[in-house]
C-alpha cells in the first residue's frame, strides 16, 4: 500500500465515514457522470486505506488482482472522518448507482462493503484486542494474538414467488410505508442450500410451498455486507398465512394488475439499483418505465 500510495498514477476514491463520495463529470462514462478520483496525497498514508483493484488498459473494467500488462491503473479508496452526507456533490452508492458506469459502480460497491467491514472489527473477536488493517487493507490482524480477520459477505436469497397463472407475489415489510411492495427474500442459514433457503423463507414468511426453484442472477449489496442471490420458484398454493413479523401485507398480481396499481399510484417499485426491481422486470418482459408508459400511466414513484 505504500508503494501504491507514492505512485501519482494510482487513483484515489475519497470516501467519507458516513459512506459518501464525490461525482464530477465525465466524459467518458456512458451517463456522464463518474466518481472523483485524485492523485495520492502525503496525509492518504494516515487514512484507513484500502486496494480497490487494478484497470488493464483498454479492458474499461476493473480487475481484483493478478499480473497485468501495460501499466494497469490502481484503485485505492481513502476514508474521511469527516461526514459528507449533506455535502454538494458528495452522494451515497444508493444515490449514485444508476449514474455511474461499470468500472465506478463497481469500485464504489467494493469500497463501501470494504469500509463496512472495517468500522465493525476494530476488535478481536477471540481475545479483544485491538485488531489493525494488513494486506492493503483486505485483512485485519490482532495486535495481542496475531489472529488473522477476512471481510465477509453474507449470502441472502431474493426470490420471484409465481403462482400456475403466471402471478407474482409481491409483499411489504412492516418497516416499509404503504404501498411500498417487493419480492420476498432472507437470509441463508448455516447448513442451507440456496434452493433450501428460498423454500424455507416463503414457508416462513407467507406460508406457501414451493418447487422448481431456478437461479436468476445476483449482485453485491453492501448494506453492510450481503450478496442477494436472486431465484424464481412455483408456489403449489395461493392461500396466504402471513407471518405478521416479517410481512405486513402480500398480494397476488398478473402483469395488467401490477402496472394498474403503479399508474394509480398505489404502488411503489423497488429502486432501481436492486436486483429486485430487474427481477420484476424480468416477469414483466420489458423495464417497468416501458410498461407504464404502454398502458398510458404517468411516471410511477419509485423508492427504498
Amino acid at each position: 500500500m505504500p508503494g501504491l500510495l507514492a505512485d501519482p498514477a494510482t487513483r484515489v476514491l475519497v470516501l467519507s465515514v458516513d459512506q459518501h463520495a464525490e461525482l464530477e463529470d465525465d466524459a467518458t462514462s456512458p451517463t456522464g457522470r463518474g466518481l472523483a478520483y485524485r492523485a495520492p496525497e502525503p496525509s492518504d498514508t494516515q487514512r484507513l486505506a484500502f486496494f480497490l483493484g487494478q484497470e488493464v488498459p483498454g479492458s474499461g473494467a476493473a480487475s481484483g488482482g493478478g499480473v497485468a500488462p501495460a501499466s494497469p491503473t490502481a484503485y485505492v479508496a481513502v476514508v474521511d472522518l469527516t461526514p459528507r452526507a449533506d455535502a454538494a456533490g458528495w452522494v451515497s452508492l444508493r444515490d449514485a448507482g444508476l449514474t455511474l458506469g461499470a468500472r465506478d459502480a463497481g469500485v464504489f460497491t467494493t469500497a463501501q462493503a470494504l469500509l463496512n467491514w472495517h468500522a465493525r472489527h476494530e476488535f478481536c473477536p477471540r481475545c479483544g484486542a485491538r485488531t489493525e488493517p494488513v494486506a492493503a487493507g483486505w485483512q485485519r490482524q490482532c495486535t495481542v494474538d496475531g489472529s488473522e480477520h477476512y471481510p465477509r459477505t453474507d449470502p441472502a436469497v431474493i426470490m420471484s414467488v409465481l403462482d400456475d397463472d403466471d402471478r407474482m407475489l409481491l409483499g411489504r415489510s412492516p418497516l416499509w410505508p404503504e404501498g411500498r411492495f417487493s419480492v420476498l427474500a432472507g437470509f441463508v442459514e448455516p447448513g442451507e442450500s440456496f434452493e433450501a433457503a428460498v423454500a424455507r423463507e416463503v414457508m416462513e414468511e407467507v406460508g406457501i410451498p414451493v418447487t422448481d426453484v431456478t437461479y436468476l442472477g445476483n449482485q453485491p449489496w453492501p448494506f453492510p455486507a450481503s450478496g442477494m442471490i436472486g431465484f424464481r420458484a412455483r408456489a403449489l398454493s395461493t392461500h396466504l398465512t402471513l407471518d405478521p413479523g416479517e410481512i405486513a401485507e402480500a398480494t397476488w398480481f398478473s402483469r395488467d394488475e401490477y402496472v394498474a396499481a403503479l399508474r394509480e399510484g398505489g404502488l411503489r417499485t423497488p429502486s432501481g439499483i436492486s436486483i429486485a426491481q430487474r427481477m420484476i422486470e424480468h416477469w414483466l418482459g420489458c423495464p417497468v418505465e416501458e410498461a407504464v408508459a404502454a398502458a398510458g400511466g404517468a411516471d410511477h414513484r419509485i423508492i427504498w
